[in-house]
């Protein structure tokens, strides 16, 4: 194991104490310190030291995709880091969006390059073009051929919205607030899950016009609750945006430390507030919601979404043997244990395959593939290869290790 220096990347909806507090650095911070890159994607990789210098992990997995990544990865996935790991730490919502299955990024990556290609626009950069005119018409929607399920581990108290919660409780929530341009949709949730395609294309389609007004109605509204401070809060950070209708559709989950949430392909959320630690397949596509001045693709996006009821989005750890927990997925792109070192149990033994990035939350925990042994503080992380021996976790203190899934 070697240490692993993250990217931090500075959105603007980022905590200014966050991630600081946590490395122990001054804080607040100067501006906005979003999320921790633990990986090697292409756009923020990681560094390890090499030779009194630093050197990505993106370069070093290109250079020895063997050694770093292993045959069966590398088979399997080709020659990268088929997951990432962040530290996430959000002071203000992020946009409600969704992300494709594997087959939906695969096809439409490859029409919307066939498309730039056709314009004579070689990759596009970040724009896509229209099928009929040929004219950039505004950012791409898959940037990559590649699924991007996330799965999100609290460290803080955490609210998210996930997934779509019982139709008849969001007609409800909304024909509360007695907005009478709203019956269209109150009535399309009335008749069950079956309503949700409309009720969603209604509010996202709404005229440009009419939307700051349709927002305010809501916000001044004279309700109560738990939706009507959701509404107001999100209405006062974006008053023409309909997303702050579309939110009230979905569940309002509010994590404990622990806690998790899985977002598979095609559900619609959004992160409101507090720190977590999340893996992702490695991957930049995203279909906006809301919540966002960013471009929309509404057809798109109620082409990916799936209109299904989630019973309960909270993810339960679960013990694997004593001072280890996971958070099972149903994807092979990544998993995630969770590790807890003391007195009572000084030391862990981990055998888990392919190469490894371990985070240390607090204390102090040592690591060791019996390549190399690094000891670790909070806001730390180390990587090893897929060459290195099972892990050994010692000290005191708690890490999560990420991997490959099985």
């Amino acid at each position: 194991m070697e240490l692993l220096h993250g990217s931090i990347r500075d959105y603007a909806w980022g905590s200014r104490s966050a991630l600081a507090e946590l490395q122990g650095r001054p804080a607040p911070t100067d501006g906005p310190e979003a999320e921790l890159w633990l990986g090697a994607h292409p756009g923020s990789p990681a560094m390890v030291d090499r030779d009194g210098e630093r050197v990505s992990l993106t370069d070093l997995l290109v250079a020895e995709p063997d050694h770093w990544l292993g045959e069966e990865v590398v088979g399997r996935f080709g020659t990268r880091l088929p997951f990432l790991l962040k530290v996430l730490a959000a002071d203000a919502p992020l946009s409600l969006q969704a992300h494709p299955d594997a087959e939906q990024a695969r096809a439409g990556y490859a029409a919307e390059q066939a498309d730039a290609e056709r314009a004579g626009d070689g990759q596009a950069g970040d724009g896509w073009v229209d099928r009929v005119a040929g004219r950039a018409r505004g950012p791409r929607n898959y940037v990559d051929p590649y699924h991007k399920p996330e799965l999100l581990v609290a460290l803080t108290p955490f609210d998210a919205l996930c997934g779509f919660r019982d139709p008849q409780v969001s007609a409800t929530a909304l024909a509360g607030f007695g907005v009478p341009e709203l019956s269209p949709v109150v009535a399309a949730l009335r008749a069950g899950p079956a309503g949700l395609r409309e009720a969603v294309r209604a509010l996202l389609s709404w005229p440009d016009a009419d939307r700051a007004g349709l927002v305010e109605a809501v916000r001044t509204a004279d309700a109560a609750g738990p939706d009507a401070e959701l509404a107001r809060d999100l209405a006062a950070r974006y008053p023409a945006d309909p997303g702050v209708l579309v939110a009230l559709l979905l569940h309002h989950v509010r994590l404990t430390p622990g806690e998790a949430i899985w977002m598979p392909a095609g559900n619609l959320h959004a992160y409101l507030s507090g720190t977590g630690v999340e893996i992702m397949a490695a991957s930049d596509n995203v279909l906006r919601g809301g919540l966002t001045p960013k471009h929309v693709d509404v057809d798109e996006l109620l082409r990916v979404l799936r209109f299904e009821v989630l019973d309960d989005p909270v993810l339960v750890a679960r013990p694997v043997t004593p001072g280890v927990v996971c958070w099972p997925v149903p994807v092979d792109d990544f998993a995630l244990h969770g590790v807890t070192v003391d007195a009572v149990g000084p030391e862990v033994r981990l055998a888990l395959p392919g190469p490894r990035v371990v985070f240390c939350h607090h204390g102090k925990v040592g690591v060791d593939d019996g390549a190399g042994a690094v000891m670790l503080g909070p806001g730390q992380a180390a990587v090893g290869t897929a060459a290195g021996a099972a892990l050994v976790l010692s000290g005191t203190g708690s890490a999560f290790v990420a991997t490959c899934g099985s």
